[in-house]
């Protein structure tokens, strides 16, 4: 059986990060992965090219039960020490839009810096490698694996969540947890496309491809960006966000042109350009085929299809500008893990230190990552998660 310092489960985001961290401090670490390669998730992010943290990333940005938790972290570790990190790898980095900063080139650069780090540091990485077991022996953890047994004196959980199974994620980190006596906090999907029931479908399946700047409200929690109409339901960035505070049974409402005032353009239209048809005027400001419908919409509440604007009532336009501004749905569900960018959810962060990591109840043993009840916003903010919790664990185990 061969004896580390530490072992790390997951190399991801932050199980690299810790591992760069704990070898730093010359503990000898053992770094493992189920895949066939490290960092996985971080190679097919954000296109290719990962959007690897946000210049405003902060607690604000996070859900978790505990909403305190992630600010040690997140205030030790921030967006510029990550930034700092990969200036001095000379990769190259932009920013797109609201923070969100992306690799130039891939972001294949990203792991491979992180690998590379490892490898300095002193880690020992082993992929392809299956967990059978996890057991604490006194005061050291015993690991069984397909590769071999392993001893350590502290453990790392990094295995993120449920998200994307078809990469092999799974429930692993949680099973650990419950093991050691942790609570769960319910696990969903998160910041992921929502599907509508077949009747809503027959109303919007023309509209799918359609793209469009609006604002979504929910759970008190309301996210300007893109939304996107789709074959089952909406996507888009706005979309995504929104689902993190979304539940079943609940409506979403959207505001399909925020910074515009459809009510003013109707009446003003109405009265200069009385001969036109409601959905060419709305055309002026959404895309065609949306326009078409809502005007379609107003139709089949009462209006004359060939009616002309110029005849409309009071009422009847501010239907049609209630359509475009208080748009009210109820999905019937989410597209689930499948799609998924992470999970909500997850280690209850009542058991563990927020400096460390650490198992309040089990000397040793560290939860970090996307496995950990605290979930950010679409946009980099995960990673910045993953960096932070991955560094402060990497700083005592």
């Amino acid at each position: 059986m061969k004896k580390f310092d530490v072992v790390i489960i997951g190399a991801g985001a932050a199980g690299l990060m810790c591992a760069i961290e704990a070898g730093r401090r010359g503990r000898r670490v053992l770094l493992i992965e189920h895949a066939a390669a490290p960092g996985e998730k971080i190679r097919i992010s954000g296109g290719g090219r990962c959007n690897f943290t946000n210049t405003g990333a902060g607690p604000g940005n996070f859900l978790s039960q505990n909403p305190h938790f992630c600010k040690s972290a997140l205030s030790r570790y921030t967006a510029a020490d990550f930034i700092a990190k990969l200036d001095s790898h000379a990769i190259a980095w932009h920013e797109k839009t609201l923070g969100q900063l992306f690799c130039d080139q891939s972001a294949k650069q990203i792991v491979v810096m992180l690998v590379d780090e490892c490898r300095e540091a002193g880690v020992e990485l082993r992929v392809s490698i299956e967990i059978e077991a996890v057991e604490k022996d006194g005061n050291r953890f015993q690991v069984a694996t397909s590769g071999g047994r392993f001893q350590s004196d502290a453990l790392v959980i990094a295995s993120g969540g449920k998200s994307i199974p078809k990469m092999g994620a799974t429930d692993f980190a949680y099973r650990v947890a419950e093991q050691f006596g942790l609570n769960i906090i319910e696990t969903r999907p998160a910041l992921v496309p929502l599907l509508f029931a077949s009747d809503l479908l027959d109303q919007t399946k023309a509209l799918a491809g359609v793209s469009v700047q609006a604002q979504v409200q929910c759970g008190g929690a309301a996210f300007r960006e893109a939304l996107l109409f789709t074959h089952r339901g909406v996507s888009g960035p706005a979309i995504l966000q929104i689902s993190s505070y979304w539940r079943e049974g609940e409506e979403i409402e959207v505001d399909l042109a925020p910074d515009i005032d459809i009510s003013k353009i109707l009446r003003e239209a109405r009265q200069s350009r009385g001969k036109l048809a409601p959905h060419t005027v709305l055309s002026d400001n959404l895309p065609k085929r949306l326009a078409e419908a809502i005007a379609a919409r107003a139709c089949a509440n009462g209006a004359n299809a060939t009616e002309k604007i110029g005849a409309y009532s009071d009422a009847r336009l501010k239907d049609i500008a209630d359509a475009v501004h208080h748009w009210r749905v109820k999905p019937v569900g989410s597209e689930g893990y499948r799609t998924a960018e992470v999970t909500l959810g997850g280690v209850d962060t009542n058991g563990l230190s927020s400096k460390t990591m650490q198992a309040q109840r089990t000397p040793g043993l560290h939860f970090i990552g996307e496995a950990v009840d605290v979930t950010g916003w679409l946009g980099g903010y995960n990673f910045q998660w993953a960096w932070a919790s991955g560094w402060a664990a990497g700083q005592v185990v």
